[in-house]
């Protein structure tokens, strides 16, 4: 990281009624209303991010790149803006990160691997073009693990990453970084990238807001190459529901401000899946599905717990392997020798890439398929699913994985087991928060059938206010 200030490391404070927030506490709709009133101007806020960054780096490692200047000529543009009374949206002026497979024009995307480390895109990937023509101030990247291929964040090139709510433990991957950050008070949002769980995890693991947009509905242009074909998007990760609507007007729909205003939900029929074909779960994490159903219930849904169709742990034994492995091998197919610069888990993933015949991926098609026809059939009689974020709650920072789950032994992808069937069928997912287990965050999310984008995140926001009318304030990590 391009940055060697230092500062006292101090706990953070927590807002309540009481205690006005720090700067870097607010969201994007006070800083926007801030603006606006001109109590606040976006330089102000900068510095007070910047300064939360030299404050909380040292310890959670969340930003691979911080551009100081670029990030200072923004806030400017934009207080001249507001004093003018003319911001360009709802993001003018709002500090955020751009995850690291993400590219930025003239920032290093180095995909947390020694392969790219001397890449330096010159052109923003097309959601990083959208948040800055909106006047959104880019800090900088965020750490990923290598080729964003692992569901914790370590790489050869930035090394650990850790949950700021517990500095022993993982914030998860491969959106660690963004998570870490936000969670820690550095950015008010986040743009992330999910493959395979990869907002809704981390946010699930820091206690935030992330959405899994369905396929095409942020639109992407000029990015890496593609290593989960039709799988990966682009989507916010943010301390609100409310705070990703706004992120969403900006970067959702075919055009700028297609994306549709909030809606009330009508009544909906969710189905809960509490395991998925018997894999274990932390008991803590069912007793916060648990209540989150109540939630739900209480604001006029159904709720009716199920089993997952088998198809979704086949396609997470059989299918996925082969995809997100074969991907890898597609994006350095090109490269001669890239293999050797690879890290150790990376190398024997390249390796078991390699090994797959043409059948195999054939074949992991046909379960792709029969994973959609058996979704389909969930969502004639429902609305939506809700589930766990993760089967685990967060475990040692420089593991890979938990190795057992309620006390059995489970394999890398034990944790991921609820989220990567959305991917395959560009199903939109909201990770919410649903309280904490001693001072660990816990997440559910709710899946919708294919198009239902606006609902996911209308439900979002019914969650948002009810969490709201039961007191609930937020809390910061008091570890960083």
């Amino acid at each position: 990281m391009n940055t060697t200030r230092s500062a006292t490391v101090s706990a953070a404070p927590t807002a309540s009624a009481g205690c006005a927030p720090a700067l870097w506490q607010l969201g994007v709709q006070a800083l926007g209303d801030a603006y606006r009133a001109g109590a606040l101007s976006p330089v102000q806020v900068l510095d007070a991010h910047l300064d939360r960054l030299d404050a909380v780096q040292p310890r959670i490692n969340a930003l691979a790149w911080v551009d100081r200047e670029g990030a200072r000529r923004a806030a400017e543009a934009s207080a001249a803006r507001w004093h003018q009374g003319r911001p360009l949206s709802a993001l003018d002026g709002v500090p955020l990160t751009v995850k690291d497979n993400i590219p930025v024009a003239g920032l290093p995307c180095r995909w947390g691997s020694r392969v790219y480390q001397d890449h330096v895109p010159d052109q923003d990937e097309s959601p990083v073009a959208r948040v800055r023509q909106a006047g959104a101030v880019i800090l900088g990247k965020t750490t990923v693990p290598e080729f964003t291929l692992q569901g914790y964040t370590e790489s050869p090139l930035t090394g650990l990453t850790r949950n700021p709510w517990d500095l022993a433990l993982t914030p998860g991957g491969s959106s660690g970084g963004a998570v870490a950050a936000l969670a820690a008070g550095v950015g008010a949002l986040a743009l992330g990238t999910d493959g395979g769980g990869s907002i809704r995890r981390p946010a699930g693991h820091t206690g935030l807001y992330g959405f899994k947009a369905g396929t095409h509905t942020v639109p992407r242009e000029h990015g890496l190459p593609e290593l989960l074909p039709e799988m990966e998007v682009i989507g916010p990760i943010a301390r609100s529901a409310s705070d990703l609507q706004l992120a969403m007007g900006v970067i959702g729909g075919a055009r700028p401000g297609d994306w549709p205003a909030p809606a009330a939900p009508a009544h909906q029929r969710i189905a809960c899946w509490r395991h998925v074909a018997g894999s274990p779960v932390d008991a803590a994490v069912l007793q916060r599905l648990d209540a989150a159903i109540e939630r739900l219930r209480a604001l006029g849904h159904t709720v009716d717990v199920c089993e997952a169709p088998a198809e979704v742990q086949a396609f997470n034994q059989q299918a996925w392997p082969v995809i997100s492995t074969t991907g890898l091998v597609r994006v350095l197919r090109d490269r001669p020798g890239a293999e050797q610069q690879l890290g150790p888990a990376l190398a024997e993933m390249f390796a078991r890439g390699q090994a797959w015949r043409a059948t195999d991926l054939c074949e992991a098609m046909a379960v792709v398929r029969r994973l959609r026809r058996a979704l389909a059939e969930v969502f004639r009689a429902h609305d939506a699913v809700l589930s766990p974020c993760s089967a685990a709650l967060p475990w040692p920072a420089a593991d890979s994985h938990p190795p057992r789950i309620a006390g059995q032994p489970v394999d890398g992808r034990g944790h991921a087991v609820f989220t990567a069937f959305a991917n395959a069928l560009g199903l939109p997912a909201l990770a919410l928060p649903a309280g904490a287990v001693g001072p660990l965050p816990v997440g559910v999310q709710l899946v919708g059938p294919p198009d239902s984008d606006a609902t996911v995140l209308a439900l979002g926001l019914q969650w948002e206010s009810a969490a709201r009318d039961a007191g609930e304030t937020p809390r910061w990590p008091l570890c960083c």
